[in-house]
């Protein structure tokens, strides 16, 4: 299937020597979607993203992005892609509106429309009240990651890639910015494929997910759906450690067939959690295993991440953190 504004690997591999950074990805992401990528460090998350937007030429397998080859027509497809990446560099010296002009005459575009696109940027990511003479050196965080997405649309693409664009920002910050991904999908009919290191982030824009560990795809699918598939409901034990955690998976093997562990805690996953808890008490005390907080909750990308990968995603909240103690109320 060829799509001009999606997104379509097939086999996709990249190898470092003898590393396989990417092994055999395939993915189909069509128009108009918000596609959520999310993986550990190290697990090839960057290196496809790479392939993708033509930076890194794949090993093995073929990709299509706006309907045009990656590895024969990277010239095509870079005209019709934008692209935020987190480690982008700005200049400091130079102020927002000398950036974006520079940016849209690179682009070939005149004189007169490369201003009256930075100045229509500027209002779209909120930075036209901006001092004109203020260096983007003395820009907050905030700052910088709105104007690294004005940037992105200097070209007006049919494809945007973000990564990890609200990284290091406070909570209004990030508000703002996931306001303007909808904004920008929606309006438009953007496809844009976000990588994230907030699973919040992602259950919260994106369409359909996908989860890569150790260059494969583990997990994919609509976050409801994958959230569905591992249960209801999931209990949440904590343990005074980990050595104690070890045991109670142990115990429970019987009683919670669905189980995953990450250090004192042991996640439980149940259609029906609550005709469960009794049970589940009984066999811990009959154990001799001290629980020391226990929580129910709905599951969350956090559990599907943990279950796919084996490890939290790094910067995910701990939900050890915000549990409720075994006869307290909800933190």
């Amino acid at each position: 299937m060829d799509d001009d504004r999606g997104i379509i690997a097939e086999g996709i591999a990249r190898y470092y020597s003898d590393v396989k950074a990417v092994d055999g990805v395939d993915l189909s992401i069509g128009s108009g979607r918000i596609f959520g990528f999310l993986g550990p460090n190290g697990s090839g998350k960057s290196t496809l993203v790479k392939v993708l937007t033509t930076i890194l030429a794949p090993t093995a397998g073929r990709a299509r992005v706006a309907g045009l080859d990656v590895s024969s027509q990277q010239r095509e497809v870079r005209a019709r892609i934008g692209v935020a990446l987190q480690d982008v560099g700005l200049d400091d010296l130079m102020t927002a509106r000398e950036m974006l002009v520079l940016q849209a005459r690179l682009f070939s575009t005149g004189e007169d429309d490369a201003r009256a696109r930075a100045e229509r940027l500027l209002r779209t990511v909120g930075l036209q009240e901006v001092d004109p003479k203020k260096r983007v050196g003395k820009f907050s965080g905030g700052m910088r990651r709105r104007l690294d997405l004005a940037l992105a649309l200097v070209n007006d693409p049919q494809i945007l890639f973000l990564d990890e664009p609200t990284t290091g920002l406070d909570p209004a910050s990030r508000l703002a910015i996931w306001e303007e991904v909808r904004r920008l999908n929606r309006e438009r009919g953007m496809t844009i494929f976000l990588t994230t290191q907030y699973l919040e982030e992602a259950d919260k824009l994106a369409d359909e997910v996908a989860i890569i560990n150790r260059g494969k795809i583990v997990a994919q699918g609509a976050p409801r759906v994958l959230k569905k598939e591992i249960g209801n409901e999931v209990v949440s034990l904590t343990f005074e450690s980990a050595e104690a955690a070890e045991r109670a998976d142990e115990a429970l093997v019987e009683l919670a067939p669905s189980r995953q562990r990450s250090g004192r805690e042991l996640l439980c996953y149940f259609n029906e959690a609550t005709v469960k808890l009794p049970t589940l008490i009984r066999t811990l005390d009959d154990a001799g295993i001290r629980l020391v907080g226990l929580a129910l909750n709905e599951p969350t990308l956090d559990d599907v991440f943990l279950q796919a990968t084996g490890e939290r995603m790094q910067g995910a909240d701990e939900r050890a953190e915000t549990q409720l103690e075994t006869e307290g109320e909800n933190a």
